[in-house]
């Protein structure tokens, strides 16, 4: 019966762990058909994507524009009058700029209260990206929810103004143009953004709001999504990473709130040519339509006027409840009723002989060893991988194709760790003393959450959950043929709470993070001890999870390799500098393949070249260049218009016009100046404002379809002398007659993230 109970203990724990992904995210509807005109068809969406995704849609492609009057068509035939808001915009932040063209229309509300924002955009990623998932999921999610909210012939309360900005890709340029310079962005009081960073899983609601978080969460509430992914640290993690999202630019610029609905999971399509109709997960798409649905129905019609809060709210996927919620105010309460009450439990363990003083001490062992060895097994083992599978640095964001079979196989690992330490301590420390040192850790950890993240305030869950389970070993004479039952079903919260983000942070942030994983798996196995100290089989626990994790490690291993549907990044660039007639290829590539060794097949060198290659977002630089012999590319005409001095300042005005198909113009700065009135095609970078331009990029400018030229202006001392390097880039190597590349195979892409595909012309400036 006990060998009974404890097998239905570990079907427990895994099916909790199952419970915890698949509850918050729907299912595919068996019978589209029976839905009502009213309803959200994902049928139809995926329509709209299976259009919009044919061909990569950047700001400045000839397809960017036909993506453009698809959606202001599709908007038309419901009625909408759609404009086209024509901009130029800078991102200070990024030093980006570009003719932004965004899509914009509004369904009139029948009071004058706040407007409220449906937003995406509907540019894809330079060059390559198809923009299936980024963000044309966002858009074919607005296109059909708005059908299907208008099909109710209900006139809302508040105006509904859809926006699906242009250049979000190069630094949220359109977002920033509507905010500065649409008439209709004063009126704005929520904004729901619907974006993506990878083609599948849960989609996770993130707030923007520049004051407390408890009004909107309150009101989120109140849409009643049918499955909110959300929790408190979220947030907090997502302003630590390089990604903004046009809702930035709303709380930023306006300080007006908002909500970011955004999924990350196959991360390895993320900004690729693989980003397309096919790869979008279905049920995903339906997630996203969820969010839509719910809070454009409810915000439609409820107050936007102030959603500013006072107070900040904890809250947290939790089992039954959706999202359990809780104030700020009470995480440091909360930890002096569990400190307290694991004093009291100590005290009475002490004295019930429950404890011992020895067995709580040799209890720190086994965990801090768990810890220590995990992590650095986890962290070295990957290092060592990276070694074995070198094209593994080629995918620069860090998350392979059998990403997934990975965190399963150094999960597993983890555990067959955590089970080797622990058997011996099982043997020789009681569950209750066994169970003293995880609710320290725990607890410490909860006293750099006050101090640093409260957002992570519901970290105090497992903690009460852990004393509750003492306590029971302290004044309750369980069976112990029940004990491992009812504490594995008292820790359901806190292995719900906390399993996903084993996996959230390696696809997210790259599996160099797996070490993270490992330490949440060592803190959650830390505080369910009393389960597995039941188990009298405990080496087969460890013989197996040691057996999985080799499956898994083999299944890494043997899909390693590229594949049609899991292509190979690969990159080729021709630089030429122009002033010294000088000419390079160069390549982001580690390893090389059959198609960058049709340059690289002899002498290279490793490292950069010799001149400015210009910025990438993970700050790539070339792996390996050489130098050829030059091709005279033709470049760009730079006219000044006026270079005068007018007492101390020196004002300079020019235009540079292309001589050929430039897609991306960089300015680089070589030496530190001081700026201001700086402006790009009339747009000022900070009206009136002077601003010390440090050495590095100055600025980066997309050419969009309107463009035919761009001019530059600003003022500068007068004594001071401008250095500046232009590189003209054109996305044309492979179309180029002056070059003549193999194309790549149906097993390679271009590798994002990086100018890749292109002729770069550099050439200094004469000012």
């Amino acid at each position: 019966m006990k060998s009974t109970n404890n097998f239905l203990a570990v079907i427990i724990i895994i099916l909790t762990v199952y419970w915890s992904f698949n509850s918050i995210t729907p299912s595919i509807p068996t019978n589209d058909k029976e839905l009502k005109v009213t309803d959200f068809s994902i049928n139809n969406a995926l329509y709209h994507l299976k259009n919009i995704s044919k061909k990569p849609h950047h700001s400045g492609s000839d397809e960017h524009k036909v993506v453009q009057s698809y959606i202001v068509n599709e908007l038309k035939k419901l009625q909408l009058q759609p404009e086209i808001q024509v901009q130029t915009a800078i991102n200070k932040k990024w030093r980006a700029s570009t003719t932004t063209e965004n899509i914009v229309a509004k369904i009139k509300g029948t009071e004058s209260g706040k407007a409220l924002l449906v937003l995406t955009h509907y540019d894809s990623n330079p060059h390559s990206s198809l923009g299936a998932s980024d963000a044309g999921s966002g858009v074919v999610t607005i296109l059909e929810g708005i059908r299907a909210y208008l099909a109710k012939n209900i006139q809302p309360k508040n105006d509904i103004i859809i926006l699906f900005s242009d250049a979000e890709e190069l630094g949220l340029l359109g977002a920033q143009a509507f905010v500065e310079k649409h008439p209709w962005a004063k009126d704005i009081g929520l904004v729901l953004n619907f974006e993506a960073r990878g083609s599948g899983g849960p989609s996770y609601m993130l707030m923007e709001t520049n004051g407390k978080n408890s009004k909107l969460l309150t009101e989120f509430l109140k849409a009643n999504p049918n499955y909110p992914a959300a929790n408190s640290l979220m947030y907090s993690i997502y302003k630590m990473l390089p990604n903004d999202t046009d809702l930035t630019i709303f709380r930023e610029n306006a300080n007006i709130n908002g909500f970011n609905f955004a999924f990350i999971d196959d991360h390895f399509d993320y900004h690729t040519v693989q980003d397309s109709y096919e790869r979008q997960d279905r049920e995903t798409l339906l997630h996203q339509a969820d969010y839509l649905t719910t809070t454009l129905n409810y915000f439609s019609d409820s107050d936007l006027n102030n959603l500013n809060s006072d107070r900040d709210l904890v809250y947290v996927n939790f089992p039954l409840t959706g999202l359990l919620t809780f104030p700020f105010s009470w995480i440091f309460p909360l930890f002096l009723i569990a400190l307290a009450i694991f004093i009291v439990l100590i005290f009475f363990g002490i004295s019930k002989h429950k404890l011992t003083i020895s067995g709580i001490f040799k209890g720190f062992i086994p965990l801090l060893s768990s810890l220590v060895i995990v992590g650095g097994v986890t962290f070295g083992l990957w290092k060592l991988l990276l070694i074995i599978h070198p094209q593994y640095q080629d995918i620069l964001h860090g998350f392979t194709y059998n990403g997934y079979q990975y965190i399963l196989a150094f999960s597993f690992l983890s555990l067959w760790i955590i089970f080797k330490i622990y058997n011996r301590f099982f043997k020789q420390v009681s569950q209750a003393d066994l169970l003293i040192a995880p609710i320290v850790l725990w607890l410490l950890t909860n006293v750099l959450i006050l101090n640093y993240l409260q957002g992570a305030g519901f970290y105090i869950i497992p903690v009460f959950i852990a004393l509750l389970i003492l306590a029971i070993m302290i004044f309750m004479n369980i069976n112990e043929k029940s004990k491992s039952i009812l504490f594995t079903i008292l820790s359901i919260p806190t292995i719900y709470i906390f399993a996903p983000f084993i996996k959230m942070f390696p696809v997210g942030l790259g599996l160099k993070m797996l070490f993270i994983s490992g330490s949440f798996i060592v803190f959650i196995f830390g505080l369910m001890t009393p389960i597995f100290h039941q188990q009298k089989k405990k080496n087969r626990w460890q013989f197996l999870t040691g057996f999985i994790a080799i499956i898994f490690f083999g299944l890494a291993t043997f899909n390693s390799g590229y594949s049609i549907d899991k292509k190979q990044p690969n990159s080729l660039v021709f630089v030429q500098n122009s002033d010294n007639n000088t000419s390079y290829w160069a390549t982001y590539n580690k390893t090389f393949d059959s198609y960058t060794n049709q340059i690289f097949n002899d002498s290279y060198e490793d490292g950069n070249i010799p001149s400015n290659e210009g910025k990438s977002k993970y700050n790539t630089r070339f792996s390996h260049s050489k130098k050829v012999a030059s091709k005279n590319l033709s470049t760009s005409n730079i006219t000044i218009n006026l270079d005068t001095i007018i007492g101390e300042k020196r004002n300079l005005n020019f235009i540079i016009t292309p001589t050929r198909k430039i897609n991306r113009y960089e300015f680089q700065n070589n030496t530190p100046l001081t700026l201001s009135e700086f402006s790009v095609n009339g747009a000022c970078y900070d009206t009136g404002k002077t601003f010390i331009a440090e050495k590095g990029t100055l600025l980066i400018y997309q050419m969009a379809n309107p463009d035919k030229d761009l001019t530059i202006s600003f003022s500068l001392d007068k004594n001071e002398k401008p250095d500046i390097t232009l590189n003209e880039i054109s996305y044309d190597l492979l179309s180029n007659p002056k070059f003549n590349l193999k194309p790549r195979s149906e097993t390679m892409m271009p590798m994002p993230f990086v100018v890749n595909d292109a002729i770069i012309c550099s050439k200094k400036i004469q000012l």
